[in-house]
């Protein structure tokens, strides 16, 4: 029943029923709201991504595989062990000097510390401990 669909910002069809779904992908696209259809992903107007938080929640990686999710969860999972809470904490960190840089006025000096600190070697950097030793010269 479209009726349901009254002050409805965001719409998942995921019912055991293809038919369904389909109906109701067409109510939300015909009021204009954002639909995701779990069977049939290209009857929607959005997919869900398959997201790795690390715990500090600054650093959010989100993996879409063309509507295939158990493709996106596999690799969700892949990318979850190689990006991992120093990638996390490394983040966090940026995000506390930039804030602090630019609260001070100092938007020209987080430019420059965020061209040294997030180059080429900013993965190694991290992995090897060496981002926070490069990140404390610009505290």
């Amino acid at each position: 029943d479209s009726g349901q669909l009254t002050d409805v910002n965001f719409v998942v069809a995921a019912t055991n029923q293809p038919a369904v779904n389909a109906a109701v992908a067409a109510d939300a696209r015909a009021k204009g709201i954002v639909v995701n259809v779990a069977d049939a992903p290209e009857l929607g107007t959005c997919t869900i991504p398959a997201v790795h938080r690390t715990e500090t929640g600054d650093l959010v990686v989100a993996i879409s595989a063309g509507g295939v999710p158990s493709a996106a969860m596999r690799i969700r999972d892949e990318v979850a062990r190689i990006v991992d809470e120093r990638h996390g904490r490394a983040v966090a960190a940026l995000v506390e000097l930039r804030r602090s840089l630019l609260d001070r006025g100092e938007r020209g000096r987080w430019r420059e510390a965020s061209e040294q600190l997030v180059g080429p070697d900013f993965l190694a950097d991290v992995g090897s401990g060496r981002f926070a030793e490069r990140l404390g010269e610009w505290r």
